[in-house]
């Protein structure tokens, strides 16, 4: 039987958008925490936002190619898989990049509007929460299940992986 189509690549969107916030905005807060420039934080921000995001792509295409092919070969012998390995890399680069620039944002628009580049980094932990916090209710809405619960869990799982990265990158500026 196949699956209703809403939300049939709603994990390849959960799964791109949640690594592509968490990713990037880990680069913007290592960086930070490092007191590199802000052209450095948007250099490595931007190869993360797509060579992470296609490598992840790519990745999930391989991976549901794969598990087509197994559920080919051992169960039917006749293709009753129901997801495409093109849209499953689609979805998981889209969400990627569009959700994952968002730690970026404000760094893009203190380019434009200098008042804002005193607290880049502020907007942007700002800016990334609420990514966190949107793609929990999303996720939990599409599940069914409890979307404060699954906000608040996409919440604190990001914000753990941002301070480990401010963490890191404050410890080694000492190095370096």
């Amino acid at each position: 039987m196949k699956k209703e189509a809403k939300g049939k690549y709603l994990p390849e969107f959960v799964y791109g958008a949640i690594d592509g916030v968490i990713t990037t905005f880990a680069v913007v807060a290592g960086a930070s925490g490092a007191s590199l420039s802000s052209g450095i934080v948007l250099i490595l921000g931007f190869a993360n936002l797509f060579g992470d995001g296609f490598s992840m792509a790519l990745s999930n295409y391989l991976s549901t190619e794969s598990e087509e092919e197994l559920h080919f070969r051992h169960k039917h012998k006749v293709s009753v898989f129901e997801k495409e390995p093109k849209k499953t890399a689609m979805a998981t680069f889209i969400s990627f990049v569009i959700v994952g620039f968002i730690p970026l944002s404000s760094f893009v628009l203190a380019l434009v509007f200098p008042l804002i580049d005193s607290n880049k980094f502020l907007y942007s932990t700002i800016l990334t929460a609420l990514a966190f916090i949107f793609v929990g209710t999303v996720k939990g809405a599409m599940v069914r299940g409890n979307k404060v619960k699954s906000a608040i869990e996409t919440l604190i799982i990001g914000g753990i992986a941002a301070g480990i990265a401010y963490i890191i990158g404050y410890l080694l500026k000492a190095i370096v």
